[in-house]
């Protein structure tokens, strides 16, 4: 299991028990604080997950992702042209 992963799983169980900490002591701040951590956990692992996909994606189809790298390069080379003709207009 990922660092990552692992830290953001221990992040959302902790935001758990700060949200029901909250709710049982009646405390809407704590219970605010404690949906974010979990909301947190719940991103990291989502995070970590990606990482691994794009990794192993990677590693296994290495001339696929150069394929993808050009393409995205080339539609946001040719975005940020537009934009700056645009800005030359004014």
């Amino acid at each position: 299991m990922d660092t990552e992963k692992a830290e953001g799983a221990v992040q959302e169980v902790a935001g758990k028990v700060q949200n029901a900490a909250g709710a049982l002591a009646g405390d809407s701040a704590t219970q605010l604080a404690g949906k974010a951590r979990e909301l947190s956990g719940k991103a990291q692992q989502l995070c970590a997950d990606a990482v691994s996909v794009v990794r192993e994606t990677t590693a296994a189809k290495p001339f696929a992702t150069l394929v993808v790298i050009a393409v995205a390069s080339f539609v946001a080379g040719a975005i940020w042209s537009v934009g700056g003709s645009r800005r030359d207009d004014r």
